[in-house]
């Protein structure tokens, strides 16, 4: 038997509803079984990049799964990047932030969560906190499952094909930041994070 903790982390001001988070859940529940099971955690990220990966470290020391599998949307891209280095797992990356600090300094001050409205403070030493967690470069291409979209409205999707060369690489044209049609690709997430 094989077990597996299989960690979604969700983008800036989004959450554990988020529509890729909850179809990659469905999607898990399908693939798992007694041979082969997969414990699904997908938690609420706070505004801090320290504090959430406090959260998400401590929930995987805590685990008696053989193995690791992280999946992350964009700034949860970023945090998978960190994730799959330190514990040498595999990370399916979905429109990462691959440099989050740059692409979220614009953005210090109160925010607010888009599926609850509910009002957070993004402050300046957040984006410290991010450039600490910053991968330079990843170590081990076959690890990674990148998903990108050309038609992506806020990251370029050029920047996320260089970060991971050699990687397994799903470039789709159109699309947006948000994948809305990644129902389509949970195939090939699944076969990539199966053992």
């Amino acid at each position: 038997m094989t077990k597996t903790l299989l960690v979604y982390l969700h983008g800036f001001r989004s959450s554990p509803r988020s529509s890729k988070a909850v179809i990659t859940g469905e999607g898990i529940k399908t693939i798992s079984t007694p041979e082969n099971f997969f414990e699904w955690y997908c938690p609420q990220l706070l505004a801090s990049p320290r504090e959430s990966m406090a959260i998400v470290e401590d929930r995987i020391h805590q685990s008696d799964s053989d193995q690791i599998v992280v999946v992350g949307s964009s700034l949860g891209g970023f945090y998978a990047n960190y994730l799959a280095e330190k514990y040498s797992c595999k990370a399916v990356v979905l429109n990462p932030a691959v440099r989050a600090a740059r692409e979220l300094a614009p953005h210090v001050g109160m925010m607010t969560a888009y599926d609850s409205d509910e009002p957070f403070d993004f402050r300046p030493e957040y984006i410290d906190e991010l450039k600490t967690l910053q991968v330079e470069k990843i170590s081990n291409p076959s690890r990674y499952f990148l998903i990108a979209a050309k038609g992506d409205e806020l990251l370029d999707w050029r920047e996320m094909v260089d970060f991971y060369p050699g990687a397994n690489h799903l470039v789709l044209e159109g699309s947006d930041h948000g994948i809305s049609e990644y129902a389509n690709f949970l195939p090939q997430v699944l076969k990539f994070v199966s053992p």
